[in-house]
Order: C-alpha cells, then sequence, then structure tokens
C-alpha cells in the first residue's frame, strides 16, 4: 500500500474486540511509510523528527495534534528545542491498527 492509499483513508474508531497486526502485516505496512520502525516487539511504531529551532518544532507538533484531532486517534509525543518523536500503538487492542499507519503517513506529509 503506498503512503497515498493511505493518506486518503479516515481512521476507524476502535473499542477493542479485534486483534492486532501481526509482524509481517507491520513489516509490509512499514514499506509505506517514510522512517517509521517498529518497536517493543512490534506493538509501536516510532519516528523521531527534527527541525531547526524550537518555533519549527512547535508548528509541527500542532499540526499533528489538529491531524490527530481530526482523526480521534492520538500519538505519544516527545517534544524538545529542536525535537519530537512520535509514538503510535492503538491502546485499545494492545498493539498496532491500520490507524496506526494512517495517521503515520499523515504525519510524513505534514513533514514535506
Amino acid at each position: 500500500m503506498e503512503t497515498t492509499k493511505l493518506t486518503a483513508k479516515k481512521c476507524v474508531p476502535c473499542e477493542g474486540g479485534i486483534p492486532a497486526l501481526t509482524q509481517s502485516e507491520v513489516n509490509e505496512l512499514l514499506k509505506s511509510v517514510h522512517n517509521w520502525e517498529a518497536i517493543n516487539n512490534y506493538s509501536e511504531i516510532t519516528r523521531h523528527f527534527h527541525f531547526k529551532n524550537f518555533h519549527k518544532t512547535m508548528e509541527f507538533v500542532n499540526a499533528v495534534a489538529n491531524m490527530a484531532h481530526e482523526e480521534n486517534h492520538h500519538p505519544d509525543l516527545e517534544v524538545g528545542y529542536n525535537y519530537c518523536r512520535i509514538r503510535y500503538s492503538t491502546h485499545a487492542i494492545g498493539g498496532l491498527s491500520e490507524n496506526d499507519f494512517i495517521c503515520a503517513a499523515k504525519v510524513d506529509h505534514l513533514a514535506l
């Protein structure tokens, strides 16, 4: 699946009851996003972003926050002067869902 196909999708509310993506499914979806990596036994994906200064960092973080609100799927963020680390996981299922990759692709688009 290409990034553009993921960015065209909307997140589907997840209240649990579905299985998390398998390691092979995660590896396949990782091909559709840029510089994301699976961590914690394939239960999360993460990416680090670096910026020129605090203003650019916060501009990006605010754009991510707006997108997360629109998708109703929220990442964990670690923010510093010139960096932001983003982690996605679908907590209701204790692992990764397609929603995480939809949002990762949309974050990639914001970072352009």
